[in-house]
Formats: structure tokens, C-alpha cells, sequence
């Protein structure tokens, strides 16, 4: 599984990762660092990662253009490092990894992980 890191977490996600055994990288290793985030997600369908983002504008493309992926997962809290977050994030990945692969939007925050299928329909998006 590959994961492309957003410009609004700390590159050390990207260690952290790795170290669980993800491939990943940080948006600015790979582009602009004001790229818009239209230019990120379509790096990260067109290269086959998955997106992970502190940013909720994300879920308001995947819903607005109804797109099938790429998959993203927002991070629902203040503290976004690592240590803080880091086991619950996996946690995620590893429940939600079947959703990740076929196109999804998974929500962590400090309580609960939530996933949504790609692509959103009118009923689902409400």
C-alpha cells in the first residue's frame, strides 16, 4: 500500500509509516508545496496512492466531482503527530485496507474510525 502524505502533516509521518511497513512518501519530496489540492489528488490517483490529510477539503472533491478514488484518510484531530495518533491511524488502515484498495474516504478522529465508498452517490453524499 502506498501513501502520499499532505503538505499539512509533519513529514515524520512518512518514518513512522514506512516503519509499519507502508510505502510512503511527503507531498513536498514530490511537488509543489503550494500546490492546489486538485494537483495532489490527481498525483495520487494517477500514481496509485493513497492520500492521507489533516485537510477535510479533500472529501469535498472526492464528493463534488463523485470521483472513485483515489482513496483518502483524514485525520480528525487537533494533534496530528505521530505519537499521538500514530496506532490509531494503522489501526484504520489495517480494518478499512480492503475499502483503501477498491476507492474509500476513512475519517479518524480520537474515538472512532468511519469509511465511506468511493464514489459518493447522491444519496450517500448528504
Amino acid at each position: 500500500m502506498k501513501i502520499l502524505l499532505d503538505m499539512n502533516l509533519p513529514p515524520r509521518w512518512a518514518t513512522f509509516l514506512s516503519d509499519e511497513g507502508f510505502e510512503c512518501i511527503h507531498w513536498s519530496y514530490v511537488g509543489e508545496r503550494t500546490a492546489k489540492d486538485s494537483v495532489i489528488m490527481d498525483y495520487a490517483r494517477e500514481n496509485g496512492y493513497i492520500l492521507f490529510t489533516h485537510d477535510l477539503d479533500f472529501g469535498s472533491l472526492l464528493a463534488v466531482t463523485r470521483a472513485a478514488g483515489p482513496s483518502v484518510i483524514q485525520i480528525r484531530t487537533q494533534n496530528v503527530l505521530p505519537e499521538a495518533i500514530g496506532s490509531m491511524v494503522v489501526q484504520a488502515i489495517k480494518q478499512f485496507h480492503e475499502e483503501l484498495q477498491q476507492g474509500a474516504l476513512i475519517s479518524v478522529d480520537p474515538y472512532r474510525s468511519r469509511v465511506r465508498i468511493l464514489p459518493f452517490n447522491h444519496e450517500t453524499s448528504r
